[in-house]
């Protein structure tokens, strides 16, 4: 198995996501620069978070355009597994490889902190190892995490079973508008209808073992279920 991050001007969780799958998880893994044209037979694209092109125009707007983009729609769209992360997730929109919007945050803040995550079902290669866990634990860091989309294409998604992260409250409930960011729906991570492509604006190469999960988290790794999930659907295919 093979794994791509793709690096771009202004990522700066992509050492992040290579450290996690090279050396937790033991994948193969190497850097793509934006500027290149294939991803070499990656199994697994990754599109870390951080700043692309400095956020300019719009979160992701510059870093769709990017040559290597064309790689990774030809990537998605043949059905190999994609992952964007928070400017990932951004990207993975503006690129129309997953619908909705991601805006900024309603309290027009940058959010840093662990936030309880509903996981609404372990029906895809994301989330299939989090078969024990209601919820999961996983740290933000965004100021565009608000996301957004039309009636009909939030229905689509709730029918066709497309949303697999959502924010909870204190009190454990989904609100209609997640109280952290704004997210309709509580929603925060989600796939396309070919079920291969995967946005999420929590970090989970954040807490992926336990030297960085924190102490207050009992050395939380809940990250590194979804990374085993991902990692186990491409072996499935071998």
């Amino acid at each position: 198995m093979k794994a791509a991050v793709v690096v771009f001007p202004g990522s700066n969780c992509d050492h992040d996501c290579y450290h996690v799958l090279q050396h937790v998880m033991g994948v193969e893994t190497r850097f793509v620069w934006h500027k290149d044209t294939s991803l070499d037979g990656a199994d697994l694209v990754v599109l870390p978070g951080g700043f692309s092109y400095g956020d300019y125009l719009r979160c992701g707007a510059i870093a769709r355009f990017s040559p290597i983009m064309e790689a990774v729609t030809s990537h998605a769209s043949s059905g190999g597994l994609t992952l964007g992360i928070c400017n990932g997730f951004q990207m993975l929109t503006e690129a129309g490889l997953l619908p909705g919007a991601l805006i900024q945050n309603l309290s027009l803040k940058f959010l840093c902190q662990d936030v309880r995550l509903k996981v609404e079902h372990t029906s895809s290669a994301l989330t299939s190892h989090v078969v024990s866990k209601p919820e999961v634990t996983i740290p933000v860091a965004h100021n565009e995490g608000n996301y957004t989309i039309d009636a009909e294409g939030l229905a689509r998604l709730e029918g066709e079973g497309q949303i697999l992260l959502r924010y909870l409250e204190d009190d454990g409930s989904v609100a209609e508008r997640a109280s952290l960011n704004g997210s309709m729906a509580g929603i925060a991570g989600i796939m396309n209808a070919g079920r291969n492509v995967f946005g999420m604006m929590p970090h989970p190469e954040r807490c992926a073992e336990a030297l960085v999960g924190g102490p207050a988290n009992g050395g939380n790794t809940d990250g590194r279920l979804l990374f085993e999930g991902l990692i186990a659907a491409v072996q499935a295919e071998a």
